[in-house]
């Protein structure tokens, strides 16, 4: 993953029930945890965690 790619979210960060989409806008290298990712979601809200919280996004999915 990399700064300004589209990813779901999981409701494990979220507190929600479902996956919700964001950006990417940071990708650290952590010793401690390895790869951390920092989500943007449309209303403002910064999610980070391990990268295996996010899944990167594909244009053609269409969720309900």
């Amino acid at each position: 993953m990399k700064v300004g790619d589209k990813v779901w979210i999981s409701p494990d960060l979220t507190l929600l029930k479902r996956w919700i989409s964001g950006t990417v806008i940071q990708v650290e290298n952590n010793p401690f945890v390895g790869t951390v990712i920092s989500a943007e979601t449309e209303d403002l809200n910064v999610f980070f965690g391990r990268e295996e919280m996010f899944k990167l996004t594909k244009e053609d999915i269409c969720l309900p």
